[in-house]
């Protein structure tokens, strides 16, 4: 039996015909790839919506990128699923700031009232100093500790390994601590 199909394109060629700014190759990626990167980003952000915009950055990204690409270096869909995993991290990442942002400004009124001052003032002081640690750590150490969440739910929110999240708790805590220390002195 003859299909009339013309055959697949193969990822090597797909990646160096994007390299070579072929809008076509982009649209073939796209058809061919979108799915998996839109179901990963689904399964790490929740939101079908959110990861539409997870799925379009990655494709942005892809598009920008494209002078880089080596398809010697791996697969497309590697390179994709990696990308995908990144921006996923971005995005819980800035979730959690407008998150923590939205709670700084509900302070309690009592707070703001003058009550307790000192409790407003170790909060102000501890999330300027954990956005001072940067991404992803002072994320992962918010997650961690400020909201209590254990470690293997911080790197699967984070689409990271477990054991590069322990590593960011760990050196994030010493340094955290460290500058607090300096702070308060």
């Amino acid at each position: 039996m003859r299909s009339d199909a013309p055959p697949e394109t193969s990822d090597a060629e797909l990646m160096q015909r994007v390299a070579d700014e072929d809008r076509d190759a982009l649209a073939e990626v796209y058809r061919r790839f979108g799915p998996l990167v839109h179901t990963i980003a689904v399964r790490s952000v929740g939101s079908h919506h959110d990861a539409e915009d997870v799925t379009q950055q990655v494709f942005v990204a892809l598009w920008r990128s494209r002078h880089s690409l080596d398809p010697s270096a791996g697969s497309l869909a590697g390179w994709l699923a990696t990308v995908t995993r990144r921006r996923c991290a971005d995005h819980h990442a800035q979730r959690s700031r407008r998150e923590r942002d939205e709670r700084v400004m509900s302070v309690p009124s009592e707070v703001a009232t003058g009550a307790h001052p000192e409790d407003a003032a170790d909060r102000v002081l501890l999330a300027r100093e954990l956005d001072a640690l940067g991404e992803p750590r002072g994320t992962i150490i918010r997650m961690a500790v400020v909201e209590d969440r254990r470690q293997q739910d911080v790197a699967d929110a984070l689409g990271l390994p477990l054991g590069t999240v322990k590593s960011h708790i760990r050196r994030g805590l010493l340094d955290l601590r460290a500058r607090l220390e300096e702070v308060t002195a």
